[in-house]
């Protein structure tokens, strides 16, 4: 799969099944943004990813090379 693929897969989905696959502590390790360090929220995680295109291309990115168990 690559970042083109994930059309139609939401941004909140995204996020959520990252969340759940790494947990917050984690997910902040591989992407060193604040909203994943500081009192991490999926609400305030997806308004500043957003406004964020560099922020979110990196973790569109990170969705797509985990390997995620069904």
């Amino acid at each position: 799969m690559s970042v083109q693929e994930l059309h139609g897969i939401t941004l909140e989905s995204i996020l959520t099944r990252l969340v759940d696959h790494y947990g917050w502590d984690q997910l902040g390790k591989h992407i060193e943004i604040n909203c994943f360090i500081s009192d991490p929220s999926i609400k305030s995680s997806l308004k500043f990813l957003r406004k964020t295109p560099w922020a979110r291309t990196r973790v569109e990115e990170l969705y797509v090379a985990t390997k995620f168990t069904p």
